[in-house]
């Protein structure tokens, strides 16, 4: 994720207040039991993960609006002040705080009273480019998690997405009690296919080749640690910077001893970076996708459909039987 183009604190503070300006004749918006013209639930998710759980869990009650459109890389992300002054008018506003700065600062200053932050509904981690190969993120300078070392894609192991499904949907009950059944519904049957595509990830993973591949974006280290797997980042948390000579050397030797094939990139960001290192080391590329959104370009419509991508990808890199 490219998290260098973040809004300036002071650019940001005055946004919040214009946004917040327009919003002193909504005295009700902060509360969730207010819904919208159209009798649905308001729900604003800051990003696609979030948006995907709101939809599959609200259902026809919610009208889910999001802050990052497809093609834009969450970290990019610059709120106008319309934007942070439709987080005041929020019902409900689903986050993962650490992933976008920005999106955080405002949604403190929105007021809006269900606000639910997903890294608060399951346990996050600290996971570095590979086995001790913090180095790259370091020497960027970057924070990768809403606390210090701490990594935000939770979204990208179906178990702890599971575990935030069941927080969102317990959120959404509270938030709009006459649908409270169908919240639950809706909760349980992701939970389900959620646990079936862990499944699918167990099995088809379990026998390989070998279980070390690269990676431009650190971003599949829950995900390698759930299915024994050792994840090797190029530059870190940040897809479009430069790799030191010495981690080009240190990756070759890793791709020759751990017989890797593949050098994998991602849909928002440059293939710059692993196309060099691929052709200094006579590898093959392919995508692996953090589904932080959905554009033209990613393999599948939802959720589900790119992780079942990611897992062909895998199993071909890592010569899966």
């Amino acid at each position: 994720m490219n998290v260098r183009r973040l809004i300036p604190s002071t650019a940001l503070a005055g946004a919040v207040a214009l946004g917040l300006v327009s919003l002193s004749a909504c005295a009700g918006t902060s509360d969730a039991a207010d819904k919208g013209s159209d009798g649905k639930l308001d729900v604003v998710a800051s990003f696609y993960p979030m948006q995907y759980l709101a939809e599959q869990i609200g259902g026809g009650h919610v009208a889910v609006n999001t802050l990052t459109k497809p093609g834009v890389e969450p970290h990019d992300l610059e709120l106008k002040p319309r934007q942070i002054g439709e987080l005041g008018d929020a019902d409900v506003i689903l986050y993962l705080k650490g992933v976008q700065p920005a999106v955080d600062e405002a949604i403190a200053q929105a007021g809006v009273k269900t606000t639910v932050d997903a890294a608060t509904l399951t346990k996050l981690e600290e996971h570095g480019t590979g086995a001790g190969h913090d180095h790259a993120g370091e020497e960027a300078g970057h924070d990768h998690g809403s606390e210090a070392g701490a990594d935000p894609h939770i979204w990208l192991d179906p178990v702890k997405y599971a575990e935030v499904a069941k927080g969102v949907g317990s959120a959404l009950e509270k938030a709009d009690p006459a649908h409270a059944a169908d919240y639950a519904k809706n909760t349980d049957a992701l939970v389900k296919e959620l646990g079936a595509l862990d499944t699918e990830f167990e099995t088809g993973l379990k026998n390989s080749a070998t279980k070390t591949f690269i990676t431009t974006h650190s971003a599949f280290g829950y995900l390698a640690e759930r299915y024994g797997l050792e994840q090797e980042g190029i530059t870190g948390i940040d897809p479009e910077s430069e790799p030191s000579p010495a981690r080009i050397k240190e990756l070759q030797d890793i791709a020759k001893k751990d017989k890797v094939s593949t050098v994998f990139f991602e849909t928002l960001a440059s293939d710059k970076t692993a196309k060099t290192l691929a052709g200094d080391t006579g590898l093959t590329t392919d995508v692996l996708d953090p589904l932080e959104g959905i554009t033209d370009k990613s393999k599948g419509d939802d959720y589900i459909e790119v992780m079942r991508s990611n897992l062909a990808a895998l199993k071909k890199a890592l010569g899966a039987k």
